[in-house]
Protein backbone atom coordinates (compact mmCIF):
# COMPACT_ATOMS: atom_id res chain seq x y z
CA UNK A 1 0.00 0.00 0.00
CA UNK A 2 1.78 2.83 -1.41
CA UNK A 3 -0.29 5.57 0.24
CA UNK A 4 0.14 4.08 3.84
CA UNK A 5 -2.07 5.86 6.95
CA UNK A 6 0.05 8.23 9.35
CA UNK A 7 0.06 6.48 12.89
CA UNK A 8 -1.54 9.58 14.34
CA UNK A 9 -4.59 8.19 12.07
CA UNK A 10 -5.01 4.85 13.06
CA UNK A 11 -4.65 5.94 16.70
CA UNK A 12 -7.19 8.58 16.43
CA UNK A 13 -9.57 5.67 14.32
CA UNK A 14 -8.33 3.31 17.79
CA UNK A 15 -9.44 6.17 20.35
CA UNK A 16 -12.54 6.63 18.59
CA UNK A 17 -14.09 2.77 18.82
CA UNK A 18 -12.54 2.70 22.56
CA UNK A 19 -15.06 5.70 23.22
CA UNK A 20 -17.76 4.95 20.91
CA UNK A 21 -17.74 8.78 20.60
CA UNK A 22 -16.45 11.49 18.19
CA UNK A 23 -16.35 14.05 21.21
CA UNK A 24 -14.63 12.20 23.93
CA UNK A 25 -11.65 10.74 21.72
CA UNK A 26 -11.38 14.12 20.14
CA UNK A 27 -11.02 15.49 23.83
CA UNK A 28 -8.59 12.86 24.66
CA UNK A 29 -6.13 13.79 21.38
CA UNK A 30 -6.38 17.53 22.13
CA UNK A 31 -8.39 17.52 18.42
CA UNK A 32 -11.85 19.21 17.89
CA UNK A 33 -14.56 16.81 16.51
CA UNK A 34 -14.84 18.03 13.09
CA UNK A 35 -10.87 17.95 12.81
CA UNK A 36 -11.01 14.33 13.96
CA UNK A 37 -13.70 13.26 11.76
CA UNK A 38 -12.01 14.49 8.78
CA UNK A 39 -9.30 12.57 9.56
CA UNK A 40 -11.23 9.53 9.25
CA UNK A 41 -12.79 10.34 6.10
CA UNK A 42 -9.10 10.59 4.87
CA UNK A 43 -8.47 7.28 6.52
CA UNK A 44 -11.50 5.61 4.80
CA UNK A 45 -10.76 7.17 1.43
CA UNK A 46 -6.98 5.76 1.80
CA UNK A 47 -7.91 1.88 2.28
CA UNK A 48 -10.68 2.37 0.31
CA UNK A 49 -13.41 0.85 2.84
CA UNK A 50 -15.86 2.53 5.50
CA UNK A 51 -14.62 1.84 8.75
CA UNK A 52 -17.63 3.45 10.88
CA UNK A 53 -21.18 3.26 11.25
CA UNK A 54 -22.40 7.33 12.27
CA UNK A 55 -25.79 8.49 12.64
CA UNK A 56 -26.21 11.77 14.82
CA UNK A 57 -26.05 9.96 17.95
CA UNK A 58 -23.59 7.33 17.90
CA UNK A 59 -20.32 5.92 16.15
CA UNK A 60 -19.61 2.18 15.84
CA UNK A 61 -17.48 0.10 14.02
CA UNK A 62 -18.03 -1.69 11.04
CA UNK A 63 -17.34 -5.15 10.50
CA UNK A 64 -13.96 -4.25 8.53
CA UNK A 65 -13.55 -1.29 11.52
CA UNK A 66 -13.73 -4.38 14.12
CA UNK A 67 -11.25 -6.61 12.54
CA UNK A 68 -8.92 -3.30 11.93
CA UNK A 69 -9.05 -2.58 15.83
CA UNK A 70 -8.35 -5.77 17.02
CA UNK A 71 -5.53 -5.61 15.06
CA UNK A 72 -4.31 -1.96 15.78
CA UNK A 73 -4.84 -2.62 20.08
CA UNK A 74 -1.73 -4.90 20.62
CA UNK A 75 0.37 -3.30 18.29
CA UNK A 76 -0.20 0.29 19.77
CA UNK A 77 0.25 -1.23 23.04
CA UNK A 78 3.53 -2.48 22.24
CA UNK A 79 4.48 0.74 20.80
CA UNK A 80 3.85 2.40 24.00
CA UNK A 81 5.32 -0.35 25.80
CA UNK A 82 8.61 0.47 23.50
CA UNK A 83 8.70 3.99 23.97
CA UNK A 84 8.26 3.57 27.64
CA UNK A 85 11.48 1.48 27.65
CA UNK A 86 13.58 4.32 25.93
CA UNK A 87 12.04 6.69 28.34
CA UNK A 88 13.41 4.81 30.77
CA UNK A 89 17.12 6.19 29.66
CA UNK A 90 15.76 9.63 30.15
CA UNK A 91 16.99 11.29 33.65
CA UNK A 92 13.62 12.24 34.42
CA UNK A 93 10.00 10.54 33.46
CA UNK A 94 8.18 12.30 30.94
CA UNK A 95 4.80 12.88 28.68
CA UNK A 96 1.23 11.79 30.21
CA UNK A 97 0.03 9.29 32.75
CA UNK A 98 -3.74 8.54 32.43
CA UNK A 99 -5.83 7.37 35.60
CA UNK A 100 -9.30 6.37 36.24
CA UNK A 101 -10.72 6.83 39.25
CA UNK A 102 -13.88 8.08 41.12
CA UNK A 103 -14.52 11.66 42.05
CA UNK A 104 -13.78 10.97 46.13
CA UNK A 105 -11.00 9.23 45.39
CA UNK A 106 -9.52 12.23 43.34
CA UNK A 107 -10.02 14.54 45.52
CA UNK A 108 -8.41 12.37 48.04
CA UNK A 109 -5.26 12.89 45.80
CA UNK A 110 -5.34 16.25 45.01
CA UNK A 111 -4.51 16.87 48.41
CA UNK A 112 -1.80 14.46 49.00
CA UNK A 113 -0.32 12.33 46.41
CA UNK A 114 -0.58 14.94 43.01
CA UNK A 115 1.33 17.92 44.48
CA UNK A 116 4.17 15.74 45.42
CA UNK A 117 4.11 14.14 42.09
CA UNK A 118 4.00 17.00 39.98
CA UNK A 119 6.38 18.91 41.68
CA UNK A 120 8.96 16.05 41.44
CA UNK A 121 8.23 15.37 38.19
CA UNK A 122 7.96 18.13 35.84
CA UNK A 123 7.98 16.71 32.75
CA UNK A 124 5.26 14.97 33.46
CA UNK A 125 1.42 15.31 32.77
CA UNK A 126 -1.37 13.43 34.95
CA UNK A 127 -4.63 13.11 33.40
CA UNK A 128 -7.44 12.21 35.80
CA UNK A 129 -10.72 10.31 34.38
CA UNK A 130 -13.14 10.43 36.89
CA UNK A 131 -16.55 8.56 36.17
CA UNK A 132 -18.87 6.62 38.81
CA UNK A 133 -18.53 2.93 36.16
CA UNK A 134 -15.58 0.58 36.88
CA UNK A 135 -14.07 0.55 33.24
CA UNK A 136 -11.38 -1.69 31.72
CA UNK A 137 -8.51 0.46 31.65
CA UNK A 138 -6.13 -1.60 29.06
CA UNK A 139 -9.34 -1.43 26.43
CA UNK A 140 -10.06 2.24 27.28
CA UNK A 141 -6.30 3.09 27.28
CA UNK A 142 -5.69 4.21 30.87
CA UNK A 143 -2.36 3.66 32.28
CA UNK A 144 -3.71 2.46 36.13
CA UNK A 145 -6.92 2.71 37.65
CA UNK A 146 -7.95 3.74 41.60
CA UNK A 147 -10.71 2.13 43.31
CA UNK A 148 -11.98 0.39 46.41
CA UNK A 149 -10.37 -2.48 46.96
CA UNK A 150 -13.33 -4.88 46.64
CA UNK A 151 -13.44 -3.10 43.09
CA UNK A 152 -10.15 -4.12 41.98
CA UNK A 153 -9.69 -6.57 39.12
CA UNK A 154 -8.27 -9.98 40.86
CA UNK A 155 -5.72 -10.13 37.80
CA UNK A 156 -4.19 -6.74 38.30
CA UNK A 157 -1.41 -5.65 40.63
CA UNK A 158 -2.91 -3.14 43.75
CA UNK A 159 -1.19 -0.66 45.75
CA UNK A 160 -2.84 0.15 48.59
CA UNK A 161 -3.49 3.95 48.94
CA UNK A 162 -3.75 5.59 52.65
CA UNK A 163 -5.73 3.46 55.08
CA UNK A 164 -9.23 1.05 55.33
CA UNK A 165 -12.41 3.32 54.90
CA UNK A 166 -16.26 2.66 55.45
CA UNK A 167 -19.62 3.41 54.12
CA UNK A 168 -21.64 4.93 57.13
CA UNK A 169 -25.31 6.14 57.55
CA UNK A 170 -25.50 9.80 58.69
CA UNK A 171 -28.86 11.69 59.64
CA UNK A 172 -29.29 15.43 60.86
CA UNK A 173 -30.24 15.59 64.74
CA UNK A 174 -33.51 17.69 63.63
CA UNK A 175 -34.54 14.58 61.45
CA UNK A 176 -34.05 12.07 64.33
CA UNK A 177 -35.26 14.49 66.78
CA UNK A 178 -38.48 13.87 64.79
CA UNK A 179 -38.83 10.35 63.68
CA UNK A 180 -36.37 8.68 65.99
CA UNK A 181 -33.15 7.15 65.70
CA UNK A 182 -32.78 2.98 64.15
CA UNK A 183 -31.25 0.93 65.73
CA UNK A 184 -31.05 -2.10 63.56
CA UNK A 185 -30.96 -2.07 59.88
CA UNK A 186 -34.58 -3.45 59.31
CA UNK A 187 -35.61 -0.43 61.25
CA UNK A 188 -34.70 1.80 58.29
CA UNK A 189 -37.96 0.83 56.33
CA UNK A 190 -39.64 3.04 58.64
CA UNK A 191 -37.60 5.69 57.99
CA UNK A 192 -37.26 8.20 54.96
CA UNK A 193 -34.12 7.06 53.43
CA UNK A 194 -31.96 9.50 50.60
CA UNK A 195 -31.47 6.80 48.15
CA UNK A 196 -28.25 6.29 45.85
CA UNK A 197 -28.49 5.80 42.39
CA UNK A 198 -25.55 4.01 40.40
CA UNK A 199 -23.93 4.55 36.88
CA UNK A 200 -25.45 1.39 35.65
CA UNK A 201 -29.17 3.01 36.56
CA UNK A 202 -30.33 0.62 39.12
CA UNK A 203 -30.83 2.27 42.83
CA UNK A 204 -28.44 0.72 45.51
CA UNK A 205 -29.59 -1.23 48.31
CA UNK A 206 -27.70 -0.24 51.57
CA UNK A 207 -25.20 -2.76 52.88
CA UNK A 208 -24.55 -3.81 56.52
CA UNK A 209 -22.36 -6.08 58.38
CA UNK A 210 -21.99 -7.23 62.25
CA UNK A 211 -20.87 -9.97 63.85
CA UNK A 212 -20.22 -11.91 60.87
CA UNK A 213 -24.03 -11.27 59.94
CA UNK A 214 -24.32 -9.50 56.54
CA UNK A 215 -27.56 -8.11 54.83
CA UNK A 216 -28.56 -5.51 52.41
CA UNK A 217 -32.06 -3.54 53.11
CA UNK A 218 -33.60 -1.99 50.09
CA UNK A 219 -34.43 1.19 52.05
CA UNK A 220 -37.80 3.58 51.11
CA UNK A 221 -37.76 7.07 50.24
CA UNK A 222 -39.16 9.68 48.25
CA UNK A 223 -35.27 11.18 46.82
CA UNK A 224 -32.82 9.52 45.00
CA UNK A 225 -29.70 10.93 44.18
CA UNK A 226 -26.62 10.07 41.75
CA UNK A 227 -23.49 11.70 43.95
CA UNK A 228 -22.81 11.33 47.80
CA UNK A 229 -21.97 14.91 48.42
CA UNK A 230 -25.75 15.54 47.00
CA UNK A 231 -26.69 12.98 49.58
CA UNK A 232 -24.71 14.56 52.26
CA UNK A 233 -26.10 17.92 51.65
CA UNK A 234 -29.42 16.89 51.30
CA UNK A 235 -29.67 14.71 54.65
CA UNK A 236 -28.28 17.83 56.10
CA UNK A 237 -30.93 19.67 55.28
CA UNK A 238 -33.16 16.95 57.24
CA UNK A 239 -34.39 15.13 54.60
CA UNK A 240 -33.75 11.59 55.92
CA UNK A 241 -31.20 8.83 56.50
CA UNK A 242 -28.39 8.87 54.47
CA UNK A 243 -25.68 6.04 53.65
CA UNK A 244 -22.56 7.06 51.74
CA UNK A 245 -18.37 6.74 51.63
CA UNK A 246 -16.80 7.50 55.13
CA UNK A 247 -15.16 10.74 53.22
CA UNK A 248 -18.53 12.60 51.63
CA UNK A 249 -19.77 12.89 55.28
CA UNK A 250 -16.79 13.43 57.50
CA UNK A 251 -16.72 17.85 56.83
CA UNK A 252 -20.64 17.18 57.64
CA UNK A 253 -19.90 15.09 60.41
CA UNK A 254 -16.83 17.32 61.90
CA UNK A 255 -19.02 20.40 62.05
CA UNK A 256 -21.76 18.64 63.54
CA UNK A 257 -24.14 19.20 61.14
CA UNK A 258 -24.80 15.09 60.92
CA UNK A 259 -24.39 12.23 63.68
CA UNK A 260 -23.82 8.81 62.10
CA UNK A 261 -26.04 6.02 63.17
CA UNK A 262 -26.35 2.41 62.76
CA UNK A 263 -22.86 2.67 63.48
CA UNK A 264 -21.98 -0.66 64.88
CA UNK A 265 -23.60 -2.14 61.76
CA UNK A 266 -21.09 -0.28 59.45
CA UNK A 267 -17.27 -2.26 59.42
CA UNK A 268 -14.11 -0.75 58.24
CA UNK A 269 -13.28 -2.38 55.06
CA UNK A 270 -10.06 -1.93 52.57
CA UNK A 271 -9.65 1.46 51.16
CA UNK A 272 -8.71 2.73 48.08
CA UNK A 273 -5.57 1.01 45.73
CA UNK A 274 -3.78 1.77 42.87
CA UNK A 275 -4.08 -1.19 39.97
CA UNK A 276 -2.58 -1.99 36.58
CA UNK A 277 -2.15 -5.04 34.45
CA UNK A 278 0.96 -7.04 35.63
CA UNK A 279 1.56 -8.42 32.02
CA UNK A 280 2.66 -5.17 30.81
CA UNK A 281 5.63 -2.99 30.81
CA UNK A 282 5.39 -0.31 33.80
CA UNK A 283 6.48 3.26 32.28
CA UNK A 284 8.26 5.25 33.92
CA UNK A 285 5.48 7.86 34.60
CA UNK A 286 3.45 4.92 36.09
CA UNK A 287 6.65 4.00 38.04
CA UNK A 288 7.38 7.28 39.11
CA UNK A 289 3.34 8.08 40.67
CA UNK A 290 3.88 4.45 42.77
CA UNK A 291 7.03 5.38 44.55
CA UNK A 292 5.15 8.65 46.11
CA UNK A 293 1.93 6.81 46.50
CA UNK A 294 4.46 4.22 48.61
CA UNK A 295 5.89 7.21 50.54
CA UNK A 296 2.66 8.70 51.44
CA UNK A 297 1.36 5.56 52.60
Amino acid sequence: MNDRPSLDDLTAFARIVSHRSFRKAADELGLSPSTLSHMMRTLEERLGVRLLNRTTRSVSPTEAGERLVARLQPVLQSLDQALGEVDAFRSSPSGTLRINTSDIAARQLLHTIVPTFLARHPEMSLDLVTEGRLVDIVADGFDAGIRLGEAVPQDMIAVRIGGDTRFVAVASTAYLAEHGTPQTPEDLKDHACVRFRMPSGKRYQWEFARHGQSLSVDVPGALTLDHPDLMAEAAACGLGIAYMPLQSATPYLARGELILVLEAWCPWIPGLFLYYPGHRHVPPGLRAFIDVVKETG
